[in-house]
């Protein structure tokens, strides 16, 4: 992966994102006969290329584990207060890049690395049932595609370690995460070709996230100003019914 430093330009977002924010890239650690997981690997080609240069790429592996990358997560959101997370998983016997929109929170059953699953067989007791990305993975997905690149749109990730972690981060993160499932077989599944689309398609979902953070308005400040202002409506409407009616019981004056 050494190579990729040298092989591969390190692209600048331009004016997406004015000052240096942090990215957390994870992927997965050996499974199954996966002894060498593509997930990780293309986490540390993206580390060695870069985002931009306003982007300051974090990664870290994530055992196949739920109760550690549990914690793990829980970890990253809280210290490292990222500006966006993305999560790569891998995609057995796929070819192509998957781009999920969807995280859910029950139904986990299959047994992780350590032999252990959830008894609750969820990510988050009380949590919804199922968080999706701020992004328009559908928007992205389709982008690509028009540019002739393998690139799907997904909204089952699954219900193993990947869907898990990035219900996790979708609930810690407040929707500010993606997961991408990477694939085992075709062209894709070299580094050489993967680790490049994976840097433009990290690219376009932060493009994407900085207009969507202009767009929005905040929600809280929203609120507030809506509850304040039914509030003055509301009090408005009582003085001037006081008003009616003091006027009414008035006895009038004679001239």
């Amino acid at each position: 992966m050494k190579s990729l430093n040298c092989r591969y330009r390190r692209r600048n977002l331009g004016s997406a994102m004015n000052k240096s924010e942090t990215v957390v890239v994870t992927g997965f650690g050996p499974f199954r006969q996966f002894l060498t997981n593509t997930s990780w690997e293309a986490a540390k080609g993206l580390k060695l290329i870069g985002l931009g240069e306003n982007v300051d790429v974090h990664v870290r592996e994530l055992p196949v584990s739920y109760l550690k990358t549990q914690k793990v997560i829980g970890e990253l959101w809280h210290t490292l207060n990222p500006k966006f997370a993305v999560h790569l998983g891998l995609a057995r016997g796929s070819s192509v890049v998957i781009l999920e929109q969807t995280g859910k929170n029950t139904g986990y059953r299959d047994r992780d690395v350590c032999g252990y699953c959830p008894e609750t067989r969820c990510c988050v007791e009380g949590g919804a049932q199922k968080l999706e990305s701020v992004i328009n993975m559908r928007a992205v997905s389709k982008h690509f595609r028009q540019a002739g690149m393998n690139v799907v749109y997904s909204r089952d990730a699954g219900r193993y370690l990947c869907d898990f972690a990035y219900y996790c981060s979708l609930y810690h993160g407040q929707g500010r995460a993606a997961l991408i499932h990477v694939p085992t077989s075709g062209t894709l599944a070299s580094a050489d070709r993967l680790v490049p689309l994976l840097q433009a398609l990290i690219q376009k979902i932060l493009e994407q996230l900085e207009e969507h953070s202009k767009t929005r308005d905040p929600p809280f400040v929203s609120m507030s100003l809506c509850m304040n202002s039914l509030a003055s409506l509301h009090l408005g409407n009582l003085l001037e019914i006081s008003i009616k009616s003091l006027q009414q019981r008035r006895p009038s004056t004679v001239a």
